[in-house]
């Protein structure tokens, strides 16, 4: 009678030593994770910082571009008051008209 309890209880040590060691295993893996991206931060923060700064440098030239236009544009000459350009002078070439033919 004592093997058959001996054998329940080899069965049963092993499915807890399974569940326990797979859970022990994931967890060594999730930590293994987690300090390697704890060591990634710092660096990609520094990556994402040098990215958005570049991309508002580009906004701000674009935007200053553009400022100076629509300045350029609200002082510049305006045609409609300027004098008007004179035109085309008359010709002082007679031309025939209605002559007999030759």
């Amino acid at each position: 009678m004592e093997l058959p309890l001996i054998a329940l209880l080899l069965v049963v040590g092993l499915v807890v030593g399974w569940g326990v060691g797979a859970r022990y295993a994931r967890a060594r893996r999730g930590w293994t994770d987690y300090r390697a991206a704890r060591r990634a931060v710092p660096g990609a923060r520094r990556a994402a910082l040098v990215l958005i700064r570049a991309a508002f440098t580009r906004v701000g030239v674009i935007a200053l571009l553009l400022f100076g236009a629509v300045a350029y544009a609200t002082v510049g000459p305006d045609h409609d008051r300027a004098e008007p350009a004179p035109g085309p002078a008359p010709s002082a070439t007679v031309t025939p008209t209605g002559g007999r033919g030759r």
